[in-house]
């Protein structure tokens, strides 16, 4: 039997797809020539691309893909309704049509997320040795973090009501902040495409989501309703994922630095304040009560409204009765898919990775720690 050569290539990018998977799986050496040598490719030809568009092109897809969906499920049945002689026709073309879709769509993930996952991590490249941290650590990395956020928190840009609200293009003060933390660690240093915000950023609230980076079409997309303290922050997140940073603890940590080290004021303070979240959950889950209020007492009244401010948002969203689906389905089938995605790909503590970034700032913070 003679097999179609559309057939043979189909069965071929499937076994490429598999292969590259596997090979990563097994070859930290392999993700990291690929990261560092093939992947800027795609950032530097593609990425800057898509990134002439000031939409997001990947919710474009994702809105093409849903209409899809439905039209084909439409079609499938009126044909097969219609052409009763012909279903099993019918059925290989669709058949066909459904197999190159998941094989692209796979292989597209593979190559710009997949592999990324199986890296050297960013502390192991570049000397930020792992160490062993105490209750005490924490507490005085609350300090640290706590004295930064104090330090700026009158001096960035606020309304009438007092919210934090920046001024300027803060996607290109993201990618400043990003080259220039790129002079210290150089997988960081080259081309950023513009960050782009999602317009269909209320679905995005209902799952708690300020940023997605899309491999399809490599940008970096965040939620433009959120409340504004996060959105640099966030910013400099997303941007980490495009320079194949793709573990959310790292990109949390490489976002932080990014912030303090911009010389920008209103990115030094939301990068402190979205670390101090972080902090203070460690805080509250390992120190005493007396640890908790004393973290609390430290911090500027500023920094307190901006945290309320920002769950104020989340909060309306949730209980917003006029969503098309309730907000409590999004958000739970949202962190199912995150977190099977990210344990599907060797992260065994899923979401709750994020909060890991507080071990690298322990780590990165160990010497003035330990010397007061």
């Amino acid at each position: 039997m003679k097999i179609k050569k559309n057939t043979v290539v189909l069965i071929t990018l499937f076994g490429l797809t598999v292969l590259l998977n596997i090979v990563a799986w097994l070859s930290t050496g392999f993700c990291d020539f690929y990261v560092e040598n093939i992947f800027p490719l795609w950032l530097n030809t593609y990425s800057r691309f898509t990134s002439v568009f000031p939409f997001s092109v990947g919710e474009i897809l994702i809105i093409a893909g849903l209409l899809l969906i439905v039209g084909g499920v439409i079609s499938y049945a009126v044909l097969m309704y219609k052409k009763e002689g012909k279903r099993l026709l019918i059925t290989k073309i669709y058949g066909k049509i459904i197999a190159w879709i998941l094989v692209c769509v796979a292989l597209i993930q593979t190559l710009n997320c997949f592999i990324l996952y199986h890296c050297t991590n960013f502390g192991d490249k570049y000397g930020i040795k792992a160490e062993e941290h105490t209750v005490e650590d924490l507490i005085a990395l609350g300090d640290i973090v706590t004295e930064i956020a104090n330090q700026y928190a009158d001096k960035v840009n606020r309304d009438d009501e007092g919210k934090f609200s920046p001024e300027g293009d803060l996607g290109d003060r993201a990618i400043k902040a990003m080259q220039n933390l790129g002079k210290d660690y150089p997988q960081l240093d080259g081309f950023y495409p513009n960050p782009k915000p999602v317009i269909n950023s209320f679905f995005m609230s209902q799952q708690y989501l300020m940023g997605i980076y899309f491999p399809f079409t490599l940008e970096a997309n965040y939620n433009k309703d959120m409340y504004k303290v996060n959105l640099p922050d966030t910013l400099c997140h997303e941007l980490a994922h495009l320079r194949g940073f793709i573990l959310e603890d790292e990109a949390n940590f490489i976002a932080y630095l990014a912030c303090i080290k911009s010389g920008d004021e209103d990115f030094i303070y939301s990068g402190a304040v979205s670390a101090l979240k972080y902090i203070r959950n460690n805080i509250e889950e390992f120190g005493t009560q007396e640890d908790i209020d004393r973290f609390y007492q430290n911090l500027d009244n500023n920094i307190l409204l901006d945290w309320n401010m920002s769950y104020e948002h989340w909060e309306e969203v949730q209980q917003d009765e006029s969503a098309i689906i309730p907000s409590d389905v999004v958000n739970t089938v949202g962190d199912i898919a995150t977190d099977t995605s990210l344990k599907l790909n060797g992260v065994e503590d899923g979401m709750n990775s994020y909060g890991r970034m507080v071990d690298l700032m322990l780590d990165y913070y160990y010497e003035e720690i330990k010397n007061g």
